[in-house]
């Protein structure tokens, strides 16, 4: 079995996103729609929250692709300070805009569920507000790629951007832990058995817990192939300028 650096050469990772993509986006498809369908339309309103609480099917797993995709631009980003292979620099950028796109689904979700819950589309609440830096970080970190007209200048010091954003990735994921003030309920998603509320102890519902852990696999899957088309793409392009350089040289 060869080794993972091998995918670092950019042909060899092509070439296996050729094979592995469009299987990974059609499983991607059904496990979001079959999560989508079965939760919104075959699971029973919520004694507390009614319809209101559908919306989990969006926002939980929005939220937590949102936390978990600067996580992953965080350990590529390491990976390009310490080996220097621009296949993990190129797809911390490919993974970029998608976060962004999660982290602005989890935050219209939230203040569309919180409206008629706290009676407000939005508080100073820990977690939101971690929340709402993370986004601004996402948009920072995308414009500074874009402002960098060298490469490994520019994945430099996204890299180091993208480490110090982790600490608000970190507070979004904890912030309720951290601070025992503010609306959010704490974490009750991983804790299936009983009716779901905005009590931090209570648990999610298995008749709830089941179709939202479809769709967080469709999110998963979702993000795994977009990263990949995007990456083969960042590549292409790169090797697209390299060409146009060298013609314009010779």
């Amino acid at each position: 079995m060869g080794s993972i650096w091998e995918y670092a050469n950019p042909v060899k990772f092509s070439q296996t996103v050729s094979r592995f993509l469009m299987p990974v986006a059609v499983l991607a498809a059904i496990a979001t729609i079959v999560g989508l369908v079965w939760g919104f339309f075959f699971t029973p309103d919520d004694y507390r929250q009614g319809a209101t609480v559908k919306i989990i099917y969006l926002h939980v797993p929005s939220a937590l692709m949102a936390i978990n995709i600067w996580f992953m631009m965080l350990v590529t980003s390491l990976i390009w300070l310490v080996r220097r292979h621009h296949v993990s620099a190129l797809a911390a950028k490919a993974a970029a805009p998608v976060g962004v796109v999660m982290t602005l689904i989890a935050l219209w979700t939230g203040a569309v569920w919180g409206q008629p819950m706290w009676g407000t589309w939005w508080a100073w609440d820990p977690r939101l507000t971690s929340f709402l830096i993370l986004f601004l970080f996402y948009l920072g970190y995308i414009a500074l790629w874009e402002a960098i007209d060298n490469p490994d200048t520019a994945a430099d010091l996204t890299a180091v951007l993208c480490i110090v954003g982790s600490v608000f990735a970190m507070l979004s994921r904890y912030a309720v832990n951290f601070w025992n003030q503010g609306l959010h309920q704490g974490a009750s998603i991983m804790r299936a058995g009983a009716v779901t509320g905005a009590d931090t102890e209570e648990k999610v519902s298995n008749v709830f817990f089941y179709p939202l852990m479809m769709c967080i696999i469709g999110f998963v899957l979702f993000f795994v192939a977009l990263v990949l088309l995007r990456t083969r793409t960042e590549i292409h392009k790169r090797r697209t300028r390299a060409l146009l350089a060298r013609e314009r040289l010779a």
